[in-house]
């Protein structure tokens, strides 16, 4: 990719649409069906386990793969089967191993403690599920799939039951083996098969070839809080946080961030940088989303965050001497007056009967758009933990204008009138 340079090496990738909805629905209508085509290996990563509805959707799946296997009649090749994840409850954090290894699930505990079949229903598989967890903040917030070595999917959902409005992409090509290799460095897995995969392809006329980047963000057990008024350190030079920097650095037009949360202070300083250069940006959040982990990982709220934003914007446009710097700032790259960009923000809001229908009630995707050309998703908020202390993972896409067409209709589609605007006046 050109702007900004990428610190992960790019490729040529083959990327499905965007699709949105809950994190029970993305699963029973796009994971799981893939899933079910699996004739090698599945590996699974998710940050929060929960009993829900879709563990429930997964555990039937393993168990009909488990039970497809056993039934062929030919010699029994199990399923390779790996799944991990890094928070499950609160006891479970306090007294995780603090160790890379993290720790394996026996299997007599799949049933009990994790809410999967049991061993004696998942003959057909090679299943094994480990956690890992650094205290006091260091959850490992990716999540991604990957099957037969050739299809990855990255949902911004967990195995969860929230009533969140989520996205997922699909990938193949390149982006493919870059994934197995943070994988087995984070997970540390014995990745040998007994047999290779065999290659497939996407239909091209659902998938499209883009240059794409995959972007990790490794864990800090530090979070380097610091008293307020103190300035906030430096975020750590992950290649995800140090990408998206340069990219709010480098815009010249518009950024357009939709994030659970937004209490980052090195993302909300790159906000206003880019208002005073001219650059339009909009940004949908929520209101009294993860309350306590804000105030435990951040200190603060992202109600609280988009006040301070809104006000420092409004008191640069009404500065006594800056009249005219309120619209005009100058440009010294292009030599002219630009007008200061416009800030537009606003809260997911959808209508209240919606909780009972089973739509979405919060918004917990993420994704962040640059004028108009290159898309960032993936799990990594615009808050502090995630700049910070989580291990994050993102995929930058260059889409171009037809590309970021059809992922504005899609969110289109999915937010007009379900957004409450608080500030300017959001244009798709």
């Amino acid at each position: 990719m050109s702007t900004p340079n990428a610190t992960s090496e790019t490729n040529v990738s083959e990327i499905s649409p965007l699709k949105l909805g809950t994190g029970e629905a993305l699963y029973a209508n796009s994971i799981l069906p893939l899933l079910s085509t699996a004739k090698h290996e599945i590996i699974l990563v998710t940050c929060f386990w929960a009993s829900s509805q879709t563990l429930n959707h997964l555990s039937t799946l393993l168990v009909n793969l488990s039970d497809q296997i056993c039934a062929s009649g030919a010699p029994i090749t199990q399923l390779r089967v790996r799944i991990g994840f890094s928070s499950r409850s609160p006891s479970q954090k306090l007294f995780h191993t603090s160790s890379s290894a993290g720790s394996i699930y026996p299997p007599k505990t799949w049933a009990s403690k994790l809410g999967l079949p049991s061993p004696e229903a998942l003959k057909g598989l090679d299943l094994e599920v480990k956690s890992i967890f650094y205290r006091p903040f260091s959850v490992l917030h990716s999540k991604f799939l990957i099957v037969d070595r050739q299809t990855a999917v990255f949902p911004s959902c967990n195995i969860s039951w929230e009533n969140w409005l989520e996205g997922c992409i699909t990938a193949q090509g390149p982006i493919v083996q870059s994934l197995l290799g943070f994988w087995r460095e984070t997970w540390g897995d014995d990745d040998s098969l007994s047999s290779a995969p065999t290659p497939s392809t996407f239909s091209s006329q659902t998938h499209r070839k883009f240059r794409t980047a995959l972007l990790p963000s490794p864990h800090y057990i530090n979070p380097n809080f610091r008293p307020w008024p103190l300035r906030a350190p430096t975020p750590p030079a992950t290649p995800l946080n140090t990408y998206l920097l340069r990219l709010f650095t480098n815009a010249e037009s518009s950024i357009v961030l939709i994030t659970p949360n937004l209490t980052s202070p090195p993302v909300l300083m790159a906000i206003l940088s880019a208002l005073a250069r001219g650059v339009n940006v909009s940004i949908l959040t929520n209101r009294r989303m993860m309350v306590l982990e804000q105030l435990l990982t951040a200190g603060t709220v992202t109600e609280i965050c988009v006040w301070r934003l809104m006000g420092r914007y409004k008191r640069i446009l009404n500065s006594s001497n800056a009249k005219q710097r309120a619209a005009e700032v100058f440009s010294a790259e292009e030599g002219r007056s630009r007008p200061l960009g416009e800030l537009v923000l606003g809260y997911f809001n959808p209508p209240l009967q919606r909780e009972r229908q089973k739509e979405p009630v919060k918004c917990h995707l993420k994704c962040t758009i640059v004028d108009d050309r290159i898309v960032v998703l993936g799990s990594g908020n615009m808050d502090r933990a995630s700049w910070y202390t989580s291990q994050e993972l993102g995929v930058a896409i260059e889409y171009g204008e037809e590309g970021i067409l059809q992922i504005k209709a899609e969110l289109r589609r999915e937010l007009d009138g379900k957004m409450e605007i608080i500030c300017g006046d959001w244009k798709w």
